[in-house]
C-alpha cells in the first residue's frame, strides 16, 4: 500500500485529540466520508478537519493536534528523517520526496541569504484547508527541529495565511518567534547556521577520545526517536533500532558503550516530558497519559508518582499554590 499524503497522516493523531477531548471520533470519520480504519482520500481528510473544528471549537486544535504526531511516521520519508545529517537535508528530504499529486500542498524550500525559507500552501485551484490544519502542519516542523536541536529551539519568523486568532497566546507559546497572521503565503523562516550544522557537531573534538566522542551520539539520538514515537504508544527497542537504520544487537551494544540502557532511556524520557506537559494547564491529564504512551489515566499516575512521590493532581495543586 502507498504510504498515505501527508496531509491523511494526520487523522490518526487528530482522532486522539477528540477522543482526549470526549468527542466521537469514529463518528466524525464516517460524517466525513470514510471508513476510520482504512486509508482516506485527501478530500475526505479535509472534511474530518472541519467537522473536527466545528465540535471541539477549539481554535487552537491544529496546534494540539501536532503533539500526537510522531516525526518519523509523519511524512512518506519516515525513517529517513532521523538519519539526516543535517536540518538542511531532512528539508531538502522532505520536499524533494513530496508527491503533489498524492497531497493538497505545495512545498518549497530554498536558501536566502543566511536564512532557510520553508514554504507549504494549498494549489491555488484546489480547495483550501482550514486554518488549524496549516496550524498543525507547521506546528509539526518546528516540533521536528526541536527533536533534532533542543526543546528550546525556536525559528526565526512563522508567517500564517490563516487571520490573526481572538488569542494568539497558544501560537507565541508553542512557537517562540515573531508571528505574521495574514500573511502571503505560509512559511517558516529558520537561520541557516542552524541548518547548515551537522547534528551530531558536538560528538568530536580535536584530540579527544573516539570513546568519549561516541557517547555524544548514540544515547542523544535513541532519546529523540523515543520521545517522537511515544505519542503512538512505548516503543519497543527493535522499532527503535529500525527507525536508526541498525539491528537491535547493535543498538544494545551502543548503549551498553556509552553506559546506558533502553528500558531507562525510556523512563527518563516519560519522566523529563511529563514534567513538561504537567506545567501546561490546558493538558489535561489523559491527554498528557495519550502523548507519554500510556494506555490510561491511571497508568501514567502510577508512574508519575513514583518519578515525584506526588500524583499528578497533588503536584499541580502545588504548583497553583
Amino acid at each position: 500500500m502507498p504510504e498515505p499524503s501527508s496531509l491523511a497522516s494526520w487523522t490518526r493523531a487528530l482522532r486522539k485529540q477528540l477522543d482526549v477531548l470526549g468527542l466521537d471520533s469514529a463518528g466524525l470519520c464516517l460524517a466525513a466520508g470514510f471508513d476510520p480504519h482504512t486509508r482516506e482520500a485527501p478530500g475526505a481528510t479535509l472534511r474530518l478537519w472541519q467537522l473536527a473544528v466545528q465540535a471541539s471549537a477549539d481554535p487552537a486544535l491544529g496546534l494540539r493536534v501536532s503533539r500526537f504526531v510522531s516525526p518519523t511516521s509523519f511524512h512518506a520519508l519516515g525513517y529517513t528523517l532521523v538519519a539526516s545529517e543535517s536540518l538542511r537535508e531532512v528539508f531538502e528530504r522532505i520536499v524533494r520526496y513530496h508527491s503533489p499529486t498524492r497531497d493538497a500542498l505545495q512545498l518549497s524550500f530554498q536558501k536566502t541569504g543566511e536564512r532557510y525559507e520553508f514554504s507549504f500552501s494549498p494549489p491555488p485551484d484546489c480547495a483550501a484547508p482550514v486554518p488549524e490544519m496549516l496550524d498543525a502542519f507547521a506546528a509539526i516542523y518546528v516540533r521536528t527541529c526541536r527533536n533534532r536541536l533542543g526543546r528550546s529551539y525556536a525559528p526565526l519568523e512563522v508567517h500564517l495565511q490563516r487571520p490573526q486568532p481572538e488569542n494568539p497566546l497558544p501560537w507565541q507559546e508553542l512557537f517562540r518567534a515573531p508571528l505574521f497572521f495574514g500573511a502571503a503565503h505560509n512559511l517558516l523562516v529558520f537561520a541557516s547556521r542552524d541548518f547548515d550544522s551537522h547534528l551530531d557537531d558536538g560528538a568530536t573534538q580535536p584530540g579527544e577520545p573516539a570513546a568519549q566522542a561516541q557517547a555524544l551520539i548514540w544515547e542523544p539520538r535513541v532519546r529523540s526517536v523515543i520521545e517522537a514515537q511515544l505519542p503512538e504508544g512505548e516503543p519497543s527497542a527493535e522499532t527503535v533500532a529500525q527507525v536508526l537504520g541498525l539491528s537491535l544487537r547493535s543498538l544494545q551494544r551502543h548503549l551498553a558503550d556509552e553506559g546506558c540502557r533502553y528500558d531507562l532511556l525510556v523512563n527518563q524520557c516519560r519522566e523529563n516530558l511529563a514534567l513538561l506537559h504537567i506545567n501546561d494547564p490546558d493538558a489535561s491529564l489523559s491527554e498528557i497519559a495519550s502523548l507519554l504512551g500510556f494506555a490510561d489515566v491511571d497508568s501514567f499516575s502510577r508512574a508519575f508518582k513514583r518519578w515525584t512521590g506526588l500524583t499528578p493532581t497533588q503536584y499541580r495543586q502545588g504548583l497553583a499554590r
